[in-house]
């Protein structure tokens, strides 16, 4: 499901209650919110108020390319599956380098994961994945992947913003996709927002330890 809003968004918070409208559908239904944090924990946080939705976090960290850490060169999830963009080999990026950074994102996850609690059980529920927006897609990918291979009964993406690539990329993971604009002139997530601040570890552990 797509449908067009008008670009750039005031905050998250905004998008977040947009979302929740065009998934209206699964309110009273038990599903399970997971939020890619931290930036989008503030937005599974509404979305899952809105929706009567248990809220936890799906853990999944991009690979930055060497030349260009805004741009992802792949994604790793708190398992170690990794997996890198059809891009790569024309990213300027060393396996040494991939190596090296995927062994830090799996230090700073298990330190989120001790610190956020146990992930939520995924098998037979409606499982929505929340982001605040895709450029390359990876990060989602990867954690649409590590989430089909949970069995649960359907697996949504929510995204405020994303890029045609990586609608394109993520649609064959999931049953569904909800996506409120997909800019032609796509450049980053941030430009989509009036205000984009970082989230702090402390707000999203106090946002799921929200009753």
């Amino acid at each position: 499901m797509r449908d067009t809003v008008s670009l750039p968004l005031r905050d998250r918070d905004q998008a977040a209650h947009l979302l929740a409208d065009r998934l209206d559908a699964w309110r009273g239904r038990n599903p399970l919110v997971l939020a890619i944090p931290r930036g989008a924990v503030p937005m599974g946080r509404i979305i899952a108020d809105r929706l009567d939705a248990q809220l936890d976090v799906v853990l999944v960290r991009k690979i930055p390319s060497a030349i260009d850490p805004e741009l992802a060169v792949g994604a790793v999830d708190e398992h170690g599956n990794r997996e890198l963009a059809p891009w790569f080999p024309r990213a300027r990026t060393s396996m040494d380098w991939v190596e090296q950074q995927t062994a830090g994102q799996l230090a700073l996850m298990r330190q989120r994961r001790a610190a956020y609690g146990p992930a939520a059980p995924v098998a037979g529920r409606c499982v929505i994945v929340v982001d605040d927006g895709l450029a390359t897609g990876s990060t989602m990918a990867s954690a649409l992947r590590a989430l089909r291979a949970q069995r649960p009964e359907r697996l949504v993406a929510a995204v405020p913003v994303a890029s045609r690539e990586a609608l394109e990329l993520i649609a064959p993971l999931c049953d569904e996709t909800v996506c409120l604009a997909v800019p032609p002139d796509f450049t980053a997530v941030s430009r989509c927002y009036e205000t984009f601040p970082q989230v702090e570890d402390a707000a999203a552990i106090a946002l799921l330890r929200r009753p």
